[in-house]
């Protein structure tokens, strides 16, 4: 046995390492394929190195659980589309959540193994905090699952007190872990007289998860879903310091500090704070009709043809790119790529300009292009081309619209204004391909759509963008 434990502690190290080496090779494009296969061998020679512990009369029970979830997980994420990315790592979330909270109630319900006094205490502590965090990001990250796939409205549920309603719970919470912490061992060591009081805390840390999650709106659910990625690191964490697993503390530690820095970035990028965001309110249903002046009902935006965009783009020099979450939908990356192949060939310089939160997740446009081979030195951050688009004379817009709204500048009345967004109106010519008028995911108009220089190319992404691949050909 104890060289099951070297061999064991030794792998762990070894992961840990690998850990910390993906999550550096995944901070650059050219190095986050690395950064993937390092994270994919880290969890790999973990879940050996967990497996050499078993005794030998645990294994089937163990490869009963591990071989149907490894088919299941392939299965799922082999034929998830793009699109559906974020409603997939939102219900992942999910599970590391419910896990947080199986194994809190496992841990409480076995033998204490010799803890008493202050370790029992401390080990008490350890299990109510953990599965509170874990009950919070299970039903918070099924909440997230149902915003993002449309199953449930992205419009914030304004409950009348809300916020007296969190501080309650909140409270409740509180009130029943001291309540755990009197009675959870009393009586003998099997006792287990705090099992009411943790169990009424799982029910209420779940309706807490619920409502934080649904009084969010949708033009901050990017956030959310790098909040529920801390949260889950969190969970996972608490679950190694009730399982004493050094390797799952450390990973749920970087895991859960990781998201907590790209929420804070997030949320500097849309100019809004992270207390802010959990509150809730901002952001509406996607698709809703925007609210337009009498002005903008007489029409005053300017339609273009595939024939004339086509024109622009060949006689242009300079051409940014700015993808949004349309691109996805209409699975346009890998033909987008090759109208740029086609663009560069005729010596026009092209670039994608990447919002912090385009599209439903942290990093999914730059997932988005990289899956169609874009080269990366190509792709580049909100605020590496901002100065740029006063020189540029196409902005080519596909797909986004909240992320591109000159009111974040211009109207100080406008829910969004001081957020940070790409200036493509500052172009000489700014193309704006949608399928319809309708608002963004944050439900507000767009000045942009009536501006003199810009040109809104209707219809589907995809066959827009093989009818200029078509023209460039041609």
């Amino acid at each position: 046995m104890d060289l099951r434990i070297s061999f064991a502690t030794v792998s762990y190290i070894a992961a840990i390492a690998l850990f910390i080496l993906s999550l550096s090779g995944l901070s650059q494009h050219e190095s986050s394929r690395r950064g993937n296969t390092m994270g994919i061998v880290g969890m790999l020679l973990a879940m050996i190195a967990t497996a050499a512990l078993v005794p030998m009369d645990g294994y089937p029970a163990l490869f009963g659980a591990l071989i149907p979830g490894a088919l299941i997980g392939s299965l799922l994420a082999s034929r998830v589309a793009m699109t559906s990315m974020p409603e997939l790592v939102a219900m992942l979330h999910s599970f590391v959540g419910m896990a947080a909270v199986l194994v809190g109630i496992s841990n409480y319900l076995g033998p204490n193994h010799g803890l008493s006094g202050t370790e029992l205490t401390i080990h008490d502590v350890e299990i109510y905090v953990g599965i509170f965090i874990g009950a919070l990001t299970f039903t918070g990250s099924v909440m997230a699952f149902g915003k993002l796939n449309g199953k449930i409205s992205g419009k914030p549920l304004m409950l009348p007190g809300r916020h007296l309603l969190n501080i309650a719970m909140i409270i409740a919470v509180v009130i029943f872990g001291v309540m755990f912490m009197q009675s959870a061992h009393t009586g003998g060591e099997m006792a287990h007289e705090g099992l009411m009081p943790l169990l009424i805390m799982t029910g209420i840390a779940g309706v807490l998860g619920i409502h934080m999650v649904m009084a969010i709106g949708g033009a901050d659910m990017p956030v959310v879903v790098s909040m529920l990625n801390s949260y889950s690191g969190w969970a996972a964490a608490a679950a190694g310091f009730m399982l004493s697993n050094d390797l799952l503390i450390v990973t749920g530690a970087l895991v859960g500090s990781s998201g907590a820095i790209l929420s804070f970035i997030m949320c500097r990028a849309m100019n809004r704070s992270f207390i802010s965001v959990i509150l809730g309110g901002f952001g509406t249903g996607e698709g809703t009709a925007p609210a337009m002046s009498a002005e903008q009902q007489a029409g005053t935006y300017t339609s273009a043809e595939v024939d004339e965009v086509a024109d622009m783009l060949e006689t242009a020099k300079s051409v940014i790119i700015v993808p949004g979450y349309g691109v996805a939908v209409a699975q346009a990356q890998h033909t987008l790529a090759e109208m740029v192949k086609l663009l560069r060939a005729k010596n026009v310089n092209v670039r994608f300009g990447i919002h912090p939160v385009a599209g439903r997740l942290p990093g999914h446009m730059n997932v988005l292009l990289a899956e169609a081979n874009v080269p990366y030195d190509i792709v580049f951050e909100m605020d590496e081309l901002n100065h740029d688009f006063p020189t540029t004379d196409v902005a080519l817009v596909i797909g986004a619209n909240d992320i591109v709204n000159p009111a974040a500048q211009e109207d100080p009345t406008s829910p969004i204004a001081g957020m940070p967004v790409l200036e493509v109106w500052k172009a000489k010519i700014a193309v704006v391909m949608k399928r319809s008028m309708a608002s963004g995911y944050a439900g507000i108009d767009n000045p942009l759509f009536y501006k003199e220089n810009t040109r809104m190319l209707f219809g589907d992404a995809k066959k827009n963008v093989d009818a200029l691949v078509a023209k460039l050909k041609g």
